[in-house]
């Protein structure tokens, strides 16, 4: 969201709204203290930080309810600060520093439907309450939350007339991705970055005040830091693997301009016991085997991979369990991305290796190219119908 004026107007008319902005929150950071390359410190890390740019906590996982129903879910918190964002002319510190926001999504593999949510909160009049400490393990939106009590995580999420919470026992040490928790992006741009690769999932969810308890596992990444975007970052392909046999695999292409992988792209395989092993680009192989066009918004996403890691004798198709797992979240953090439950299965060595995996595909549709203020402020069916709207006054 940051922005170069070439116009003379528009710079004049940038500089005054910065120094409204210096006046009513005060003069922008930024963003960067010279610690953005240390390695991970935990627990410290688990917990917000005041002057990280970008931050989530991203927990994905695979369930499955007492009464034989299948269920992915993703439960996602992030934390923005905005001293170096702008709509165009307009300092995004002016409309809330830092912006809190969040998705929700359910996978019902066995009904074969997928429903998601999202929200955001500057902790204004009408926000709803958002907290991201800095002291604990405690994140709030509204109802929905995450915190740690004596190591297991605790999960809440609602859409409309459902429920769900979860308690997430990490089942192997926390792997730190990249180079001891430091995840380069680009030269110079890097994230920490560190994983709980399998944690077991024990909970329940309500429909319609009808409670169904399930249980299965998670993948939990935490992921900080304050780095600019290139060129050589348009979009990414990410996956999370967790293996029958208790191994786990990430891997991600981040895609430059052209949809070439960059350089920078990397993975983690986790070993039975939770020894963690660093993959560069040249260690494994994505290939795409189809694709998906979404209904909506016609992007087009690949759909089904082959990836191969030779160094530990993986050969694996991921397949989704539904086509349709895209999310619109034009109104919260401005992209339109997939991301969903998928099956694992292929060989390791000698044997037979299948798991579940997650998948999340970002950059596909370019909308965020061309953000709308009022889809931001409103969310999208609100602007949909204000363009439909103008649109008939026009014609």
């Amino acid at each position: 969201m940051a922005a170069r004026f070439d116009d003379p107007v528009e710079r004049l008319i940038a500089r005054g709204l910065d120094k409204l902005a210096d006046f009513i929150v005060g003069p922008a950071s930024s963003l960067r203290d010279g610690t953005e390359h240390r390695e991970v410190e935990l627990p410290r890390d688990m917990y917000a930080h005041r002057e990280a740019q970008t931050e989530w906590w991203y927990y994905t996982g695979h369930v499955d309810t007492e009464r034989g129903h299948r269920l992915g879910f993703e439960w996602v918190f992030f934390k923005r600060r905005t001293d170096l964002d702008r709509f165009g002319v307009v300092p995004l510190r002016l409309i809330g520093n830092p912006l809190y926001l969040a998705h929700f999504a359910i996978t019902d593999v066995t009904r074969g439907r997928f429903r998601y949510a999202h929200r955001k909160s500057a902790n204004g009049p009408f926000d709803r309450p958002a907290v991201a400490s800095v002291r604990r393990y405690y994140l709030r939106l509204g109802d929905w939350t995450a915190r740690e009590v004596y190591g297991i995580h605790l999960l809440r999420g609602t859409l409309d007339d459902l429920v769900f919470e979860v308690a997430l026992k990490p089942e192997k040490p926390p792997v730190l991705n990249g180079r001891n928790g430091v995840s380069f992006k680009d030269h110079g741009e890097a994230s920490r970055y560190f994983s709980y690769t399998r944690m077991k999932a024990e909970g329940d969810i309500r429909w319609k005040g009808k409670v169904e308890r399930f249980v299965g596992e998670a993948w939990m990444d935490r992921e900080f830091g304050t780095w600019r975007a290139t060129k050589n970052q348009k979009g990414w392909d990410w996956f999370s693997i967790q293996l029958d046999d208790r191994t786990e695999l990430m891997v991600y292409h981040i895609r430059d301009e052209r949809g070439r992988p960059s350089p920078f792209s990397s993975g983690t395989f986790v070993d039975e016991e939770g020894r963690a092993t660093h993959l560069r680009l040249e260690d494994f192989s994505v290939e795409a085997l189809g694709c998906w066009r979404s209904p909506r918004t016609d992007a087009r996403y690949p759909h089904g991979w082959r990836i191969r890691v030779p160094r530990f004798e993986l050969d694996l198709v991921v397949h989704p369990v539904l086509a349709d797992q895209e999310l619109d979240t034009r109104g919260t953090t401005m992209i339109i991305y997939w991301e969903g439950a998928c099956d694992a299965f292929g060989r390791r060595g000698n044997r037979e290796s299948t798991g579940r995996a997650y998948v999340e595909l970002v950059g596909y549709d370019r909308s965020h190219e061309r953000p709308s203020f009022t889809t931001f402020l409103f969310g999208s069916s609100l602007d949909r119908r204000w363009r439909s709207i103008f649109g008939a006054a026009a014609r």
